[in-house]
């Protein structure tokens, strides 16, 4: 295998790396950001700033001055063919984020979901075939649950065009890496929440959605029974693994499922963030119409094959990353209302 790639065996060589990290100003991408400054890697951080998306400049307020900032788009190929060259990680964290507004325009969501990755993969493929990249998949690629905790064996029928556009670039990913030699290493991520999330909507991060409407008073909406599992993972456990598996060649080439590893009751959820925040009250109603149509049923992740291959395991319950969250927007939600 190629020695730069052999190089990064060891989490600790961040130091003086190149580093791109697309859609880096969201809540994912910004947490990685901040991790790998602080171990001295060369971040550059592109995002196109597209509403209603994630993109926050107060996510990487007070690491500014120790970053690259490049406003753009993955579906930009005269962009993208720059920025990737001479990088030895991409973190492609870009995308649509909602599964209801893809079934509204699947054809926007197939152009950022897939098509803009396959530029991605191209441009790799034509100016940098030695980067590392990192793709961020969905648990909703899997559909209904037939089982749980779910495994990476566990069958892939998407049941909205996000999940299938995810599917479909992860497929690529493979393609670029059996074909072309490009590494990479593909994720398919539970429910992500934490801090330095947007908070303008409900298309991404219910439990941040609902720590926003306890903080408001609101009432929240549980729909059905709530009695539907659950996997939720908080933002620094997820990162933690994006950057542990770039770094791990043993890690290329493979797909993990991960989240928690823990299933909880959505009523359950509701009651932690009711319970933590002091304000708020849920009710259930019915099932939405443009919800019960993507509705997997419970949902557990098996995290076996990612903690064998990294020793990794989350090191955050709900309760605690709920507070944390919570106590992230009480400080600063003047800059996420």
């Amino acid at each position: 295998m190629r020695g730069r790639v052999m190089a990064l065996d060891n989490e600790k060589t961040y130091a003086a790396r190149e580093v791109l990290i697309t859609g880096g100003l969201g809540m994912i991408g910004s947490t990685i950001a901040r991790k790998l400054v602080d171990r001295g890697a060369n971040v550059t951080i592109m995002d196109s700033c597209v509403e209603p998306y994630g993109a926050n400049l107060f996510n990487i307020q007070d690491i500014r001055d120790r970053i690259q900032l490049n406003i753009s788009d993955i579906r930009d190929k005269e962009s993208i063919k720059v920025l990737v060259r001479n990088k030895d990680i991409i973190f492609n964290l870009a995308g649509q984020v909602s599964h209801n507004d893809s079934m509204n325009n699947p054809f926007l969501d197939a152009d950022i979901n897939y098509i803009g990755h396959l530029n991605v993969l191209e441009s790799l493929r034509r100016f940098n075939r030695d980067a590392v990249i990192v793709h961020a998949g969905s648990r909703l690629q899997f559909g209904r649950s037939e089982y749980i905790p779910v495994d990476e064996k566990h069958p892939l029928r998407p049941r909205a065009p996000y999940a299938f556009n995810k599917t479909a670039a992860e497929n690529s990913y493979l393609f670029y890496h059996d074909i072309h030699g490009i590494s990479c290493v593909l994720f398919r991520i539970a429910n992500p929440y934490g801090q330095r999330s947007q908070m303008k909507h409900n298309k991404y991060s219910m439990v941040n959605w609902f720590i926003r409407q306890a903080m408001e008073g609101n009432t929240i909406k549980i729909f059905g029974d709530g009695q539907q599992l659950r996997d939720y993972i908080y933002v620094d456990d997820l990162a933690d693994a994006f950057i542990a598996a770039a770094a791990n060649s043993q890690c290329h080439g493979e797909v993990f499922n991960i989240g928690s590893g823990v299933g909880t009751k959505f009523k359950d959820m509701v009651e932690i963030i009711i319970s933590t925040v002091g304000r708020g009250a849920s009710e259930h109603v019915p099932w939405p119409a443009n919800y019960i149509n993507v509705e997997t049923g419970d949902y557990i992740t098996d995290i076996g094959k990612l903690s064998k291959a990294l020793d990794w395991k989350p090191k955050t319950d709900l309760s605690t990353g709920i507070r944390e969250t919570y106590a992230f927007y009480q400080k600063y939600r003047q800059h996420y209302w």
